[in-house]
């Protein structure tokens, strides 16, 4: 490895409103890659990332986006593309549900000062382009980042993940944009979890410190490709969250390892704790054993307990798909099936109750031109009939969960 090292981050006159954002500027393998740090909802960024790239000249522009993000940015209407059938068949609706959470903070921030979402992004994107330079995404999937922060976590934690997609949703407070700029300081995703991001290491590694070595990987992959391809580049300008600019730095002059291994092993999601399965088996194994025993102290005791279970989890379930604003014919589909977890693990019960409200409440031509801004505002979940879908999921399989610990509690009492 060649050696990189840092030199002074002001190298040209700059404004003053330049001067004051973040910039870090790296040399390593011959190349300059001047990192300048944003907030996601911000018009000093944009105007920051405009002037930087009239003032100086780069051969390629990077930006902290992936490739579902920069489809969704590039073509609005890319959502009428869900097929939601197949969304809830892979058990991918509780995921879509974190996207658009993630999507509706950042609007709503950003519908508060009158100002695009990712607009800084954008700016940097349309400006290389209007230059004819390569655009370099390098952020990894928001999915991939999700899942890996949920399962670097205990179930406490996982609590608090969900806990900060659904706060950001309800809360309505006013955003000074003083706040706004000190997002400089932090990451999106890092702010919608506050402090609780910063005391979960395991959290914190998952959504900023493994982007940021997985970012760097993409940077130094992108220059060699280009390197390889004739097409070499000398300086390079990366517009990124301003919470991972310490991080990319430390990490393009640290990273020894080949950059593609490491995004594969950045990208991989690492085995799920075998401990929720084995304790949800183990619960169902008790109640079970409990029913047997009490058939066998009398059928009446027996049939009793077997009727708990089918009412607690049936009712749960129903409960859950009302809530979430589902039809009856959704609930009762989730009632019907809840009793039958046992026999099919691994396939959840918002999975039936999901389906069936897509069949009889189709989206409409309108519902996916609304959702994005649907989502902004927490009632815009019940609104809207495809975030409705992703709702009968997720609060069927919650009803689901509370109605198999009543039903536990009754049966195992009875027993007692």
């Amino acid at each position: 490895m060649q050696e990189t090292h840092a030199i002074p981050d002001s190298p040209v006159a700059m404004s003053e409103s330049l001067a004051a954002q973040p910039i870090a500027r790296i040399h390593r393998d011959g190349v300059e890659y001047v990192l300048l740090g944003t907030a996601h909802v911000s018009r000093a960024s944009v105007e920051a990332v405009r002037e930087i790239l009239q003032h100086e000249s780069f051969d390629a522009v990077a930006v902290e986006l992936c490739e579902p993000r920069y489809k969704s940015m590039r073509d609005p209407e890319s959502f009428r593309n869900l097929d939601l059938f197949q969304i809830i068949r892979q058990g991918k609706a509780g995921l879509v549900a974190a996207n658009l959470a993630l999507s509706a903070f950042q609007r709503r921030l950003a519908e508060q000062f009158g100002i695009e979402p990712g607009a800084e992004m954008k700016a940097a994107m349309d400006c290389a382009e209007a230059r004819d330079l390569p655009v370099w995404l390098i952020d990894r999937e928001v999915g991939i980042t999700l899942k890996r922060a949920m399962r670097s976590v205990g179930f406490l934690d996982r609590l608090g993940i969900i806990g900060g997609l659904a706060g950001s949703l309800i809360t309505r407070e006013d955003v000074e944009e003083s706040e706004i700029e000190k997002l400089k300081e932090g990451d999106m995703l890092g702010s919608m979890f506050n402090e609780f991001a910063k005391e979960s290491p395991p959290l914190f590694e998952a959504l900023i410190a493994e982007r940021d070595r997985y970012m760097t990987a993409r940077l130094r992959e992108e220059s060699a490709d280009a390197q390889q391809a004739g097409k070499p580049v000398r300086k390079v300008l990366a517009v990124i969250g301003a919470g991972h600019l310490a991080g990319i730095r430390t990490a393009i002059e640290s990273q020894t390892d080949d950059p593609a291994p490491m995004q594969e092993a950045l990208s991989a999601l690492p085995p799920g704790s075998p401990w929720p399965k084995r304790i949800g088996f183990a619960i169902f194994a008790i109640i079970a054993v409990a029913i047997a025993v009490l058939f066998y102290r009398g059928t009446d005791t027996g049939t009793e307990a077997l009727w708990t279970w089918v009412l607690c989890t049936g009712i749960g379930s129903a409960l859950g798909t009302l809530v979430a604003g589902g039809h009856p014919l959704s609930a009762l589909a989730g009632f019907v099936v809840a009793p039958l977890k046992p026999f099919r693990p691994g396939v959840p019960v918002g999975a039936a109750s999901a389906g069936v409200e897509v069949w009889i409440h189709r989206p409409r031509v309108a519902d996916f031109d609304s959702l994005r801004d649907d989502v902004i505002h927490w009632t815009g979940w019940w609104k809207n009939r495809i975030s409705r879908i992703l709702l009968v999921f997720v609060l069927t399989n919650l009803g689901m969960m509370f109605g198999t610990w009543v039903a536990g509690f009754r049966i195992i009492k009875a027993l007692i």
